[in-house]
């Protein structure tokens, strides 16, 4: 038999067993429910890397911190989050993303234990770049398994459904630090943590593993039993199997792994979601859930009025994301961050002449507030919401795992690049010019999408793999689309 009709054959034996499948109805809710589960990782991180905000002030007392200590203290679960993002890539393509969200919780467990039972300030450190490594691996993983789990109709949603659980966590964490300051320790904080991970933990044992990652390393027909529980009709099961293969077959051995991201028909998708990435975190919101409440002391509010500032930071952060998850499909990923990129711009300008002119009480005051809550709703609502959705969408079957990991990384290094040196920049250029700075960084951000990041909305994971093999994946100058 020749090798096209032994493959038709082996076509039509697929195509068969498609049409056989008994569909259940309630698919739709396991899909969302696995999305659901795995984006709680989300809400870990979060709260894990958001509690340093109200916890940081206790801490500093405890230990007695100066600027640098705060710093290395806020910073360190960035930096081990650096490593397990890296990390998390090998080991989610050689044991698939179920199994990485799996270590990934019970490192969060750990390293919240870790954290709290941590005797001086150089062990707290430790036990936070071990945190890290769970935080970095859960962004790796995470956005990566929601998006081949789901259709390209909703990958957007499900996917940013991580964006909505971080805001969430945040939130819990800085409620946590407002209302429990006095009344809890900061190690009772950051334990309480290591509960919903162990029930992640627990609840993805009986979750489905992506069915791109089974169809590429254990079979086409182990594929459609995982698609079969997820989806409610045969077509879009037909389909999304026959773009499976598809790919399978125009997949060089070269375009494998960590060499296959050096390919030049990936580059457009490198640039576009590592430039991403880096204005995500460089643009300051970062920033600002760590430091508000220290900067708001500093020049001259309450203890009370700086937490609930930071408190209100982590509202907006949350309904933002919130909003942005139910419609960055229909709005489209590079129009959202268009339309809001410029308001952020203009709210830090205008965030840095209030801290230059020394505003802190009065109607001087409340401009502050409202300047750092409206740069909140623009870049939350924006490119926060579109920053881990790329890296989970843009790179080929062939190399997401490590493609991914490297996105992550970025993700992470560039948090640790602002975290790191956010109080030195103050100290260097002032408060109202480290705003101006970020301004700039946002202004640069939008530049960036203008010019470098197409629009990805609605299109299949082989869509975009195909785009990019045919030297299609660009901008356009007249509207938002994926290729001409």
């Amino acid at each position: 038999m020749s090798l096209s009709a032994h493959r038709r054959k082996r076509d039509e034996a697929i195509d068969s067993r498609i049409r056989s499948l008994d569909l259940s109805p309630g698919n739709k809710r396991r899909l969302r429910m696995a999305a659901f589960i795995a984006a709680i990782c989300g809400g870990l991180y979060g709260y894990d890397t958001g509690i340093i905000s109200g916890a940081l002030l206790l801490i500093t007392s405890e230990f007695h911190l100066g600027h640098t200590a705060q710093e290395l203290v806020a910073s360190a679960i960035l930096a081990g989050a650096v490593f397990g993002a890296l990390g998390a890539g090998w080991f989610s393509e050689r044991f698939g993303r179920r199994a990485t969200v799996m270590l990934v919780t019970g490192l969060f467990v750990l390293g919240a234990i870790a954290c709290a039972l941590s005797p001086g300030v150089r062990t707290l450190i430790g036990a936070r770049v071990f945190l890290g490594l769970a935080v970095g691996g859960s962004t790796q993983v995470v956005p990566m398994y929601i998006s081949e789990l789901a259709p390209a109709s909703k990958r957007g949603t499900l996917v940013t459904m991580f964006n909505v659980a971080i805001g969430i966590g945040i939130l819990l964490a800085n409620i946590v630090g407002f209302v429990l300051h006095d009344s809890w320790s900061w190690r009772t904080m950051v334990a309480i943590a290591a509960i919903p991970a162990a029930i992640v933990f627990l609840s993805m044992i009986v979750m489905p593993d992506s069915p791109r990652w089974v169809a590429e390393n254990v079979g086409m027909n182990e594929a459609i039993d995982v698609l079969a529980r997820l989806r409610e009709d045969h077509g879009e099961i037909t389909d999304e199997i026959e773009q499976i293969r598809q790919v399978a077959r125009d997949t060089d051995p070269r375009d494998k792994g960590w060499s296959g991201i050096s390919r030049h028909w990936v580059r457009p998708a490198l640039v576009a979601a590592l430039g991403v990435a880096f204005f995500t975190q460089c643009g300051g919101l970062e920033m600002m859930i760590y430091y508000a409440p220290t900067f708001l002391s500093n020049v001259g509010f309450g203890k009370n009025a700086a937490l609930l500032a930071s408190l209100s930071v982590a509202i907006v952060y949350g309904v933002m994301t919130t909003l942005g998850c139910l419609f960055v499909d229909r709005i489209g990923r590079r129009r959202l961050m268009l339309i809001m990129t410029p308001g952020a711009v203009l709210s830090l300008i205008g965030l840095g002449v209030m801290f230059a002119l020394g505003a802190h009480d009065g109607i001087e005051g409340w401009l502050v507030i409202a300047f750092l809550l409206l740069f909140m709703m623009f870049n939350a609502g924006g490119i926060q919401v579109v920053g881990w959705l790329l890296g989970a969408e843009m790179f080929p079957l062939s190399m997401r795992g490590q493609a991914t990991s490297l996105h992550a990384a970025m993700l992470w290094g560039s948090d640790l690049l602002v975290t790191g040196t956010a109080l030195s920049l103050v100290q260097g250029i002032t408060l109202g010019g480290t705003m101006w700075f970020y301004a700039g960084v946002n202004l640069a951000s939008w530049l960036f999408v203008r010019f470098l990041v197409p629009e990805t909305s609605g299109a299949s994971l082989e869509d975009i793999e195909g785009a990019l093999r045919e030297g299609t994946f660009r901008p356009t100058a007249d509207r938002v689309r994926l290729a001409d």
